[in-house]
């Protein structure tokens, strides 16, 4: 297999050439004399051919010097140009952020965030992902993603953002007609609406005050991959449901639907921030990091 090109000599060769010094090329890279001294070395032995005729006043480049030093010159000005590049994007919020965010949650909660900070930092643009799913942050080239559930064990970077309640719901009419359930295992008897992306789908788990613990598979006539299509049917007294705050909330406060088994807790949810493992990330991502984190923190706040 091919050797790769000594980039190192090069350059130091290339900054020699620069300043026409050995002594000035080490203090300009921060390096000590011999380093460069050894690089150069290295260089021609690669090469086969001295690339400087040294004297105790004068550094002149050889023919094979002459010959090398434009291109070595080149290839230190693209490196530089290449890192600078790289360091002004990883300081300043510039370019494109691909951010997964769960589908109602987007809309209702993200969505009006945006333009707020797209005026903020005019530099850096937003591609919002809408879907239930949990998408691989990873494999499909995504930067961020919102998740609302208990997070399992993975390599992804997790910051919670804010909590995020459940409740357990049924519209008056409903619990006119069919009664109101005071025990988790009670819904194995009523008509539940399913929701595909919960961690354990077919099962609700329950804890109350003195630590029991109930699981129920319900049961009934609609199954859902997005939470706010089943609103509708909850409000027509056709079922029960299992919710988070973020949808059916205003349906709580209006009186549209009532919290039942108020006795009784879901595992806590949060809204997490999760990015892939790796380095610092760049500007463009901590900053909308830092803006969802504060915007959702303050929002808690006033909802509690």
């Amino acid at each position: 297999m091919a050797k790769l090109p000594d980039f190192e000599a090069l350059a130091i060769f290339a900054k020699v050439v620069e300043l026409r010094s050995f002594a000035a090329a080490a203090s300009d890279l921060a390096v000590s004399k011999a380093t460069v001294s050894k690089a150069v070395s290295r260089l021609e032995e690669r090469l086969g051919a001295r690339l400087f005729n040294r004297t105790s006043r004068r550094l002149a480049l050889t023919d094979a010097g002459q010959r090398l030093a434009v291109r070595a010159a080149r290839l230190l000005a693209d490196g530089e140009e290449a890192e600078n590049e790289t360091l002004a994007q990883s300081t300043a919020p510039r370019g494109l952020v691909r951010l997964a965010v769960p589908m109602t949650f987007g809309v209702k909660a993200v969505a009006p965030l945006l333009p707020e900070f797209l005026a903020q930092y005019p530099e850096v643009s937003i591609d919002l992902h809408l879907s239930d799913a949990t998408v691989d942050l990873i494999g499909e080239g995504f930067d961020a993603g919102l998740r609302i559930a208990r997070l399992p064990d993975s390599s992804l970077i997790a910051r919670r953002l804010c909590a995020m309640p459940r409740y357990t719901v049924a519209a008056p009419s409903y619990l006119k007609r069919h009664g109101r359930p005071t025990h988790p295992m009670h819904l194995a008897q009523h008509k539940c609406f399913g929701y595909a992306y919960l961690s354990t789908p077919n099962v609700w788990h329950y804890t109350n005050a003195n630590g029991e613990e109930a699981s129920v598979r319900p049961a009934g006539q609609l199954r859902v991959n997005n939470g706010e299509a089943v609103l509708p049917a909850v409000i027509a007294g056709l079922g029960i449901a299992d919710l988070p705050e973020f949808i059916v909330g205003d349906a709580i406060a209006s009186g549209e639907v009532e919290v039942i088994l108020k006795g009784w807790k879901q595992p806590e949810g949060a809204v997490h921030l999760v990015t892939p493992p790796g380095g610092p990330r760049p500007a463009r991502v901590e900053v909308l990091a830092e803006f969802l984190t504060r915007h959702f923190a303050k929002g808690r706040k006033r909802g509690s």
